[in-house]
Parts: structure tokens; C-alpha cells; sequence
């Protein structure tokens, strides 16, 4: 995308964004809802309106600066649906799936911007076709980014919810008090872009599969 302008890679990534995060934390919402928490749903928060999702600084901030900077490497969150795991009906095992509803979402939405991108590799029509290959390839570079970086085993990210399913209850429950210093690590592992080697490979080559889906 480096043939493009800045207004329009702004444009070619700000719904792929919004929509990446806000299904994200909506399947969340709605696994818990499955589950026996409705409290998502109460709070008006299982809706596909950004509005009710958005996080001005990860929302908007952050995927802006990193689309600005062009590191390659956009990712974002939304403000986290609530979840009460006292309504649960099982409490470990169905905050782990309610837990990696979120990655999963973000594999689907990775699959229909593929398919979408596929569309506008079968038109003839550069001002139809463009647009969708671009935004197809930016969403499924943000949703493959989103389900990865989530799926890491560090708290508050979805992948440490369901490595405390896993853990022994004493275990779990430490490893779920350690939630702040998990947040500084990941800091760290973003600005040392340690993290960016590490899902590098992993994100190359589901890259290139759901490209080869889109017929790139």
C-alpha cells in the first residue's frame, strides 16, 4: 500500500479497524450471553455500533499513529465488554470460551475480507476493484494481528484466560493477580518490537494463506 496517500490509507484502514475490534469484543459479549451472563447484553454492548465499542485511544489513537508511521504492524482494542463469570454456568471453562470467542471472531472477519478482496480482484472496473483489494488486504492483516496478539498467554489478553482454564485452581488464581504486570511486559514487548518478531512468522504465513483465499 505504499503507492498510496495518507488520506487514503486512513481511509482504506478505518473500517477495517473499527470493525475487526468492535466484533471482537461483540463475540465476547455474545459467547458470555450463550453462557449464562447476560450482562453484556444489558448494558446495550452486543450491537455492531462502534459507537458503544469505541476506545478513543485504541480505537482511534493508536491504529491512526501506527497507519501514519507506516510500521506495517496495526493493531488496536475497544473498551472490554463485561463479563460477570459469577453468572456463568461454569465459570473456568466458560470464561475461556468466552475468552477466545474474541480471536475466533477476528479469523471469521479475516475470511470475509478475504473474500471481499477476492471480489475486487474478479473486477475489470480499477475504481470498484482498488478499493476493495486494498481494504480487503487491510482487513485481514488487522484481524490476523488482533487474533494473534490475543491469543498470547500474557494478562489482561484473551490468551491468558484460557491458560488459567488449564491451570490448577491455586495456580490460576496467582497467575490472574499478576494482571498490571502483565500489561507493562506486553508494553515492553511492543516498544522493544520483540513482539513483532515473535508473531512475524506466524503472521506471514496466515498472510499469505488468506491471501491465496482472496486470489492474491
Amino acid at each position: 500500500m505504499d503507492e498510496l496517500t495518507l488520506t487514503q490509507r486512513i481511509v482504506v484502514w478505518i473500517l477495517p479497524v473499527i470493525f475487526a475490534i468492535t466484533v471482537h469484543e461483540v463475540a465476547h459479549g455474545w459467547v458470555a450471553k450463550k453462557r449464562g451472563d447476560t450482562t453484556a447484553s444489558m448494558l446495550g454492548r452486543l450491537t455492531l455500533n462502534p459507537i458503544k465499542h469505541i476506545d478513543w485511544i485504541g480505537t482511534i489513537l493508536v491504529p491512526v499513529v501506527l497507519v501514519l508511521s507506516s510500521t506495517g504492524f496495526i493493531f488496536g482494542w475497544a473498551k472490554p465488554v463485561p463479563v460477570n463469570d459469577n453468572n456463568l454456568r461454569h465459570p473456568r471453562v466458560d470464561m475461556a470460551l468466552v475468552a477466545i470467542a474474541g480471536p475466533i471472531a477476528n479469523l471469521l472477519m479475516a475470511l470475509i475480507w478475504a473474500g471481499i478482496a477476492r471480489i475486487g480482484v474478479s473486477v475489470e472496473l480499477e475504481t470498484i476493484s482498488l478499493p476493495l483489494i486494498y481494504m480487503g488486504i487491510a482487513g485481514i492483516s488487522i484481524n490476523l494481528v488482533l487474533a494473534l496478539i490475543n491469543l498470547i498467554p500474557i494478562p489482561p489478553l484473551d490468551g491468558s484466560r484460557v491458560l488459567a482454564c488449564l491451570l490448577p485452581p491455586k495456580w490460576a488464581w496467582h497467575f490472574n493477580r499478576i494482571g498490571s504486570l502483565g500489561l507493562i511486559v506486553l508494553l515492553v514487548l511492543l516498544m522493544t518490537d520483540t513482539l513483532s518478531m515473535v508473531l512475524g512468522y506466524p503472521l506471514y504465513y496466515l498472510q499469505q494463506f488468506f491471501f491465496s483465499v482472496a486470489g492474491m
